[in-house]
């Protein structure tokens, strides 16, 4: 099976307010979506930034075979993207929640004082059988790094002359998405119920930070055994519970999954459980098609005709 993640870039119909501007793009965004999907022979894709389910169900439809489309339920209105998957396999839904877990005190998103105890976005948790045995996804978008700052005409800028306000909502990104990415991990948690060892989870989606990054570290699990490290092949009490990140399988110059200001970084990711390390086959970001390189803008692509972020896939033998 090829599994997969995919932040698709603000798929909405034409005319709505995150869209693009008319038909002919929509439908060459569509086109080049499509050729990807196709080309890749993916079978399970997580995928982020649905802004529209009808725009997700007209991408299934552009492509070959039958496939099935889960939403999650969970987003915030003033910006309405969300998770979700396709599935030539049948999937049934298992979860989609946003809230942070018990324990961890709402963090604050803004200057005004607001605060938060929910995710920007759901994450949602799919269950399929391949080979007789049940095998969960979660897919997941965390807070992005790249910043936004209210004006006083109560409309969105994406820059700002004064550090001192780079700084705090920085720190208000980072405190959010570090808090989702706990959401994250105590879900994965609840569904391996220390049984990782032989249940069979996956976690993927668009982390928007690098393997390294603290945030990305916090849906890991305990420390001790990832990939490439002495502890790799030695069992221990975590292994119940951890998730090991497939980056390092990924070859190094394919390392990548975004263009930022010219700099390559891999921010979408796939986890594992342990259960699923034996099935790891090949693990490679689709970088063969050039991406764009991104400013602080973001609606400043609304008319692109593709995607700015890589498919990162995994093949597993199960």
């Amino acid at each position: 099976m090829l599994l997969g993640t995919w932040n698709l870039e603000n798929l909405f119909r034409p005319g709505e307010g995150f869209g693009p501007a008319d038909t002919a793009a929509y439908q060459g965004k569509l086109a080049a979506l499509a050729t990807t999907i196709r080309t890749a022979g993916v079978d399970v894709l997580g995928v982020q930034e649905v802004g529209d389910p009808d725009a997700l169900a007209d991408l299934a439809g552009a492509l070959d075979d039958e496939w099935t489309v889960v939403l999650s339920e969970l987003f915030e209105p003033a910006h309405p993207i969300r998770v979700g998957v396709l599935s030539r396999l049948p999937v049934q839904p298992a979860a989609d929640t946003a809230d942070f877990p018990a324990g961890l005190l709402p963090v604050q998103v803004g200057d005004h004082g607001k605060t938060t105890r929910r995710m920007g976005r759901g994450a949602l948790a799919v269950t399929l059988t391949p080979g007789g045995t049940p095998l969960t996804v979660v897919v997941c978008h965390l807070k992005s790094k790249l910043l936004s700052f209210p004006s006083p005409h109560g409309t969105t800028r994406f820059d700002t002359r004064d550090d001192d306000e780079r700084a705090r909502y920085a720190t208000y990104a980072l405190h959010r998405r570090a808090a989702e990415a706990a959401t994250v991990r105590a879900l994965a948690t609840r569904l391996l119920a220390d049984e990782g060892r032989t249940r069979r989870l996956v976690v993927v989606g668009d982390l928007n930070d690098e393997p390294q990054a603290a945030t990305t570290q916090i849906l890991a699990g305990p420390p001790g055994s990832e990939i490439g490290t002495g502890g790799f092949d030695r069992p221990d009490h975590g292994d119940g519970q951890r998730l090991r990140n497939l980056a390092a399988k990924i070859p190094v110059e394919r390392r990548y999954s975004r263009i930022y200001q010219g700099r390559k970084e891999l921010i979408d990711h796939i986890l594992v459980s342990h259960a699923l390390l034996h099935a790891v086959g090949q693990v490679d970001a689709l970088v063969d098609r050039p991406l764009p390189s991104l400013g602080d803008n973001p609606a400043s692509r609304r008319d692109a005709r593709d995607s700015d972020h890589a498919p990162i896939l995994a093949h597993l033998t199960l």
